[in-house]
């Protein structure tokens, strides 16, 4: 196979110092065409860091909005400047594993568009964390989570050893090529933060197109490095949520219930977030 050149997107807001940490890896991947920063917001410091880092490389683009686009909307933005046939959307706190991309382009090369490949997410003991592996979330998944019962995401069950087909993988981590993302549309930009993911996988599914998990392919994620306040933070998930299940609920008994869940979810996902 020859690999396809891949543009690796980072949307960053308060990161903090693990932002250097991945964009160096990027930048010392030989599988890493290029890439585009979108900075949401940094300190002052950060910013001059970025200015100087971007500068002394002709492969790395820094984008500056006017404002805070939010994750999707930033991504879409960044995605707009790329000129390679693959995307690799990357957390800004999230450092990429050598080889990943070619499994991942492996994994995609015989998937009809769109396709989506999402893969491992570890942290520095080296487990799975939560959201990589997830089922299609439904109203009674969110609910059960609510009450402490996980009947969503999948990293408490053992992990595949080769590349398989999974209803959600994270935004955090995953490549698609530029004709997909195009063909979805980008991500729904009336989600600012959270659930974008879920719903950029559904609407690919819908589309007839194919999600894949890789567990070859991985990035260590540091995670809470921004500083965004938790209860911020918390309230976009909460809404997300709401935004999802109004989006796909079904008939009027379904949009019923759907009218009588929300301020349960959003009640707690905010709890949970202070």
């Amino acid at each position: 196979m020859n690999a396809a050149a891949v543009t690796a997107i980072i949307v960053t807001y308060n990161t903090g110092v693990r932002l250097k940490e991945c964009l160096y890896a990027l930048a010392a991947d030989p599988e890493v065409s290029a890439s585009v920063i979108v900075d949401n917001g940094n300190p002052a410091a950060m910013r001059t860091w970025l200015d100087a880092f971007v500068a002394e490389r002709g492969d790395f683009q820094l984008l500056r909005p006017s404002e805070n686009l939010g994750f999707g909307r930033a991504v879409n933005v960044g995605v707009q400047q790329v000129q390679t046939e693959h995307i690799l959307v990357l957390n800004p706190d999230a450092v990429l594993r050598w080889n990943s991309v070619c499994q991942m382009q492996a994994t995609a090369e015989p998937l009809a568009r769109p396709w989506i490949v999402g893969g491992r997410i570890f942290n520095l003991q080296g487990h799975e964390e939560r959201g990589a592996r997830r089922k299609q979330l439904t109203l009674w998944r969110a609910l059960t989570r609510v009450v402490g019962w996980n009947t969503w995401t999948l990293e408490s069950q053992a992990p595949p050893t080769e590349p398989v087909a999974m209803p959600v993988i994270s935004g955090a981590f995953f490549l698609t090529s530029k004709a997909s993302f195009d063909l979805l549309g980008g991500f729904d930009e009336r989600y600012f933060l959270h659930v974008e993911d879920i719903d950029l996988c559904r609407r690919c599914r819908q589309m007839g197109g194919q999600v894949m998990y890789d567990p070859r392919a991985g990035a260590l994620h540091y995670g809470a490095t921004s500083d965004a306040p938790s209860q911020v933070v918390a309230r976009y998930k909460a809404d997300s949520l709401a935004l999802y299940f109004r989006t796909y609920a079904k008939g009027p008994f379904g949009k019923l219930f759907v009218a009588l869940a929300i301020p349960l979810i959003q009640l707690a996902t905010r709890i949970r977030g202070r």
